[in-house]
């Protein structure tokens, strides 16, 4: 006879914390990841939408992140990416400026979704990220039109080469106006972790306009 039964593993009770600090919880998470995933667990798909509610996503790089990351005429933390304004995504903010994150780990076979709104850091936190990067990443992206049409590669190769050889001596390429980052201040978390034959653990904390979050278990 075949045993359908379910085992301990699949029956016991929730390993995502009622009453945790979703910002401590994902501290936690991400840290398993570093130590997991094979390359750049900050990755992060980040959706956008147009006014009228076309949806876009790509991945982007997560690099600051917390409960006091935000600038400061913003409450509440959040999780910050950087990017150029005139992009699709960047244009897509600036008329419509809610978003959803979506970390995915494979590794780990955990997910989190975070959905909020998003506000641009201030220029000074924008100089002091850019310049934190490699000098040749200072020059692609100061050189890129980004999502914009490029008749040909060798045009993007020949404005890389110009700024470099302008700037190589600075050892820094001045930060585009339109070069920022943006941080998605959080009104939803939801932490998702595998279990066999789907039976996952989903828990979803959410934040009220007081900033105060509470928590629910949701169904698979």
């Amino acid at each position: 006879m075949t045993d359908t039964a379910l085992d301990a593993s699949q029956l016991a009770a929730s390993e995502i914390p009622s009453g945790a600090d979703p910002f401590s919880l994902f501290d936690e998470w991400f840290a398993l990841a570093h130590e997991s995933e094979p390359n750049d667990p900050n990755a992060v798909a980040i959706a956008t939408a147009t006014p009228d509610g076309a949806p876009s996503v790509r991945m982007v790089l997560l690099k600051e992140h917390g409960p006091d990351d935000a600038s400061a005429d913003i409450g509440g933390g959040g999780f910050t990416f950087y990017t150029n304004s005139q992009s699709r995504k960047g244009e897509e903010i600036g008329a419509n400026a809610q978003a959803s994150m979506l970390f995915h780990w494979k590794s780990l076979r955990r997910q989190i979704r975070i959905e909020g709104h998003l506000h641009e850091v201030t220029p000074e936190r924008a100089d002091a990220y850019f310049h934190s990067r490699p000098f040749k990443s200072q020059v692609g992206s100061a050189a890129s039109d980004q999502s914009r049409p490029l008749p040909s590669r060798d045009i993007y190769v020949d404005r890389v080469e110009e700024l470099r050889a302008r700037f190589e001596a600075a050892g820094e390429v001045p930060r585009p106006s339109h070069w920022t980052g943006f941080t998605l201040v959080p009104t939803r978390i939801e932490f998702w972790k595998d279990r066999p034959n789907r039976l996952h653990d989903r828990r979803v904390f959410t934040r009220d306009a007081d900033g105060n979050w509470s928590d629910t278990l949701l169904y698979p």
